[in-house]
C-alpha cells in the first residue's frame, strides 16, 4: 500500500473510537504520513488562529483565501482534512463542498464547515452536501482538536477497511489469473486471449485444455454479477470442466453435469452463459455447444464468415436444460473466436446494442485474418473497445487458429 495514501493513526492509540485495532496495518506500512489539514477561509486571521491551536497537534497546514483556489490546492496535495469557512464572497462555502464532493479527485477528503452561523438549517444543508462536521466560531481549541482528530482517525479506519478488501480482492485475482490457462502453457492448442475484467476479479471465464491426441476442448463463460462471488463461481467451473471432460464424455454431458451443480451452488437469478467448442484436428471436426451464450465466429481460410448459432438453454437457473450440439468440418488455416457480451455491448454514452457489436467484432475478425493470432485479438479489442479502460462490463475475446 502506498504510504502517502493512508496517515496512518498514532502509535499510542491504536484502537479506534469503534474499538477497531489498525494496528497491523501501520505494521505493514512501517511508516505514517503525518496529516496534512487544508484551511479554506477568506479571513487570514482565522487562518493563522486554527494554525496555532492545531500545531501543537505536530499536523503539517495548507491555506487558501477563496473556494477555487482551495479547491485546487485540494487536488493537488490531497490534504488529510479540510477545514472550509461558509460565508465568503464569491464562491461560498457550500458551493466550494459541492464542487470537492462531485470531483473524484476530493470527494473522499473530510470537509468540517468552520462558521459563526449556528442555526440547524446551516447545519442540515452542509450535512447534505457531504460535510462530516460543523466548528463554530469563535473556536474553542479544545474542541477543535477533537472533532479534528476524530474524523482523521475515523478517516483512517477507512483508509484501514478499504486497503484490507482490496488486498483481499488481489488476492482473488492473483488465484483466479492463476488458473486461466495462457497460450504458452499449451501452445498447441494454438489459441490467444484477452481478457480485461472490470473490477480486481471478473465473473468471465475462460479455459482451454487437451482431449486427447490433437484435440482440444474451448470453453468460454460469463457468471451473472461482478462481485466477489462471481469470482469465486469460476474456481467451481474450473473443477467441474475438468473432472468432467474427456473419458468419453460427450460436451452435451459435460454442460448437463456443470448446469446440475451450479443450480444448487448459485442463488434465484443468477445463472451463467456459457460455450464449450471440441475441435478435433486430425479429423477437421468442430463440435460446438452453445448455453444461452454469444455465438461464435467462423472464419475459413478463404475468408467466409459463418456465426454458429448453436441453442442451448442458459446455465444454473432450470432443473432441466436441452441443447442442440453444431458440428462442422472446419479447414485448415481457419479460425475460430469466443468471447463474451462485454466485447460487443456498450452502455452509457458510447452505447451501442448487441446488434451492431456482432458487425464490428466480424468485421474485424476479417480485417486481421493475416495477422498472427496473438497480434489478431489485439487488434480485434483495440479496434472495437477501444474504451477497455473504462468498460462497464468485463471483457474477454479467444481466437483459435484450426
Amino acid at each position: 500500500m502506498d504510504d502517502a495514501r493512508y496517515p496512518g493513526p498514532r502509535k499510542e492509540n491504536m484502537l479506534n473510537s469503534s474499538g477497531m485495532r489498525i494496528q497491523p496495518l501501520l505494521e505493514k506500512t512501517g511508516t505514517r504520513k503525518t496529516p496534512t489539514v487544508l484551511i479554506i477561509d477568506d479571513n487570514p486571521a482565522n487562518i493563522r488562529l486554527l494554525e496555532a491551536i492545531l500545531k501543537t497537534k505536530g499536523y503539517t497546514f495548507l491555506a487558501a483565501l477563496n473556494g477555487q483556489e482551495g479547491r485546487e490546492l485540494a487536488k493537488r496535495k490531497r490534504p488529510s482534512v479540510i477545514l472550509l469557512d461558509i460565508m465568503m464572497p464569491g464562491e461560498s462555502g457550500f458551493d466550494a463542498c459541492r464542487m470537492l464532493k462531485s470531483d473524484p479527485m476530493t470527494a473522499d477528503i473530510p470537509i468540517i464547515f468552520v462558521t459563526a452561523v449556528d442555526d440547524v438549517g446551516s447545519k442540515i444543508k452542509g450535512l447534505t452536501l457531504g460535510a462530516v462536521d460543523y466548528i463554530t466560531k469563535p473556536f474553542d481549541k479544545l474542541e477543535v482538536i477533537a472533532r479534528v482528530q476524530r474524523h482523521l482517525e475515523t478517516r483512517d479506519t477507512y483508509q484501514y477497511v478499504i486497503e484490507a478488501q482490496a488486498e483481499r480482492l488481489r488476492q482473488v485475482r492473483e488465484a483466479q489469473q492463476a488458473i486461466l490457462v495462457r497460450p504458452e502453457d499449451l501452445p498447441e492448442a494454438n489459441f490467444a486471449v484477452r481478457y480485461v475484467p472490470i473490477l480486481e476479479a471478473g465473473g468471465d471465464f475462460y479455459d482451454v485444455f487437451s482431449s486427447g491426441p490433437d484435440v482440444f476442448g474451448f470453453f468460454v463463460a460469463d457468471i451473472s454479477g461482478h462481485d466477489i462471488k462471481a469470482s469465486y463461481n469460476t474456481f467451481a467451473l474450473k473443477a467441474l470442466i475438468h473432472q468432467n471432460t474427456g473419458n468419453g464424455t460427450t460436451p452435451g454431458e459435460t454442460m448437463q453435469i456443470i448446469n446440475q451443480v451450479f443450480t444448487r451452488l448459485l442463488r434465484d437469478g443468477e445463472y451463467l452463459t456459457a460455450c464449450y467448442a471440441r475441435l478435433d484436428r486430425r479429423a477437421r471436426q468442430l463440435t460446438f455447444i452453445n448455453a444461452g451464450h454469444c455465438p461464435a465466429i467462423y472464419l475459413s481460410a478463404r475468408g467466409d464468415v459463418q456465426t454458429l448459432e448453436a441453442k442451448g438453454d442458459i446455465l444454473g437457473a432450470f432443473e432441466a436444460v436441452s441443447f442442440e450440439p453444431l458440428s462442422l468440418t472446419v479447414s485448415e488455416g481457419g479460425r475460430v473466436f469466443f468471447y463474451t457480451d462485454g466485447v460487443i455491448e456498450r452502455y452509457g454514452e458510447s452505447w451501442r446494442k448487441r446488434e451492431d457489436g456482432m458487425v464490428d467484432l466480424i468485421e474485424a475478425c476479417v480485417e486481421t485474418r493475416d495477422l498472427p493470432i496473438g497480434s489478431a485479438v489485439r487488434e480485434i479489442v483495440t479496434a472495437i473497445c477501444p474504451e477497455h479502460q473504462t468498460l462497464q462490463d468485463d471483457l474477454l475475446l479467444l481466437g483459435v487458429d484450426l
